[in-house]
Parts: structure tokens; C-alpha cells; sequence
């Protein structure tokens, strides 16, 4: 009754760079969640859903592929608490967001850009190759919000002209070039995580897309 009654109360929370950046990645994304639902109109239990799947959908398939199991979130309480108390905040501050012009681009917008340096890392942490752990980082920040645009009933952003997963590739390339230069991790990371999201908002603010489609046919 001891280790049942530890193993539901027990919360470890280690406080450095990556798991910051996971914790703060978590929230965000299950806020852009949420803002997702209340504009959908779902129910409270649907609202909680897209919150679970927008903020560690992209974590859990990453921790899939480079053979992490169980996946991480699994091992603590901490992401889903985290998630579960972006709930109430987000729906007491729901107007307050809606005046932000577009908050639910920025939302997603940290999201991607946390996410794109956790994958990241922690691919390059299991000892994945360079290019593959660029690949798991970008997998990372995209899939959460895949799987909460097509249980929205939304293209997801990716499928669209819009800077988005390049706006990832960008930001971890340059997480890799001062990795080889040898900056510092305190450097390195918020450089490569602004990096994403300054592409990703001005891609937004001047209307930025990928226009060259070799599928495209001309009408």
C-alpha cells in the first residue's frame, strides 16, 4: 500500500536546460490545444484530449522511433500535470488570449520551436546520427500538431504553403552548426529555439510560404 500510495503522489521534477524546455514545450502546446477545442466547440473531455495529444503526440512517436520505452512522459506524473493545469488556465484566460492577435499561432509557434531542441537533443543524447536526430527534432514539434489538426477536422499546417516544418528544419540546423563550433548549451539553445519561432512569425506577419510544388499542375 506504501509504493502504490508513493507511485501516485510522487512528482520528480529535475530543473535543467532540457527539461525546462520540455516542461515549457508541454504547456504551451496543450494551451494551443485547448484554444483549438474552445474554437471547435468541444466539450470539456474533448478539450482535455486535444490538449494530451497536441502537447506530447509528437514526444511519444519520436521516443517510438529511436527505441525509448516506455516513452518518456510515461515514466513521470510531471507532463501530466502540467497538462491538466493548463486546463483551467487556459479557459479563465481564453478571452485574454483572443485579444492577442493570433495567440493561437504563437501558442503553437513555442511550441514548435521548444520541441524542435528537445527532439533534438535527446535523439542526439541515444546516440542517433546527426541527420536522423534533425529529422526526430522536426518529428518532434510536428506530429503533436498533426494529430490536433486532424482530430479538429483542420489540414494540418504542415500540408499547407505555409513556413512551418521549415521553420523547425532551419531552427535544428543551426542548433547543429553551433554545436560543432562548440557554443555552449546555454547559447546554443535559445539561439536555435528563437530561430524557429522569429521564421515561423514573420513567415505569419508577411504572409511567407513555400511556393515551388513540383506536383502542382498549372490550370
Amino acid at each position: 500500500m506504501v509504493g502504490l500510495v508513493q507511485r501516485l503522489t510522487f512528482v520528480e521534477v529535475e530543473f535543467n536546460a532540457i527539461n525546462i524546455i520540455d516542461y515549457t514545450g508541454t504547456f504551451v502546446f496543450a494551451v494551443s490545444g485547448i484554444m483549438m477545442a474552445v474554437d471547435k466547440k468541444f466539450d470539456f473531455f474533448g478539450a482535455i484530449i486535444l490538449a494530451f495529444v497536441t502537447a506530447i503526440g509528437g514526444g511519444t512517436i519520436r521516443d517510438l522511433l529511436i527505441g525509448i520505452n516506455p516513452v518518456s512522459w510515461i515514466t513521470s506524473n510531471i507532463h501530466v500535470l502540467i497538462i491538466l493545469s493548463a486546463v483551467p488556465i487556459s479557459y479563465l484566460l481564453y478571452d485574454y488570449f483572443k485579444v492577442v492577435r493570433r495567440a493561437f499561432w504563437i501558442f503553437d509557434t513555442l511550441g514548435i520551436g521548444l520541441f524542435t531542441i528537445l527532439g533534438l537533443e535527446i535523439a542526439l543524447e541515444n546516440d542517433i546520427s546527426v541527420l536522423m536526430s534533425i529529422m526526430m527534432g522536426v518529428a518532434s514539434a510536428v506530429f503533436g500538431g498533426i494529430i490536433r489538426d486532424v482530430l479538429s477536422n483542420e489540414v494540418p499546417l504542415i500540408f499547407q504553403k505555409e513556413v512551418y516544418a521549415f521553420a523547425c528544419l532551419f531552427g535544428a540546423i543551426v542548433y547543429v552548426a553551433l554545436g560543432y563550433f562548440q557554443v555552449y548549451d546555454a547559447v546554443k539553445m535559445p539561439i536555435a529555439i528563437a530561430s524557429v519561432i522569429t521564421i515561423r512569425l514573420l513567415s505569419i506577419k508577411y504572409n511567407w510560404s513555400i511556393p515551388f510544388n513540383p506536383l502542382r499542375r498549372k490550370s
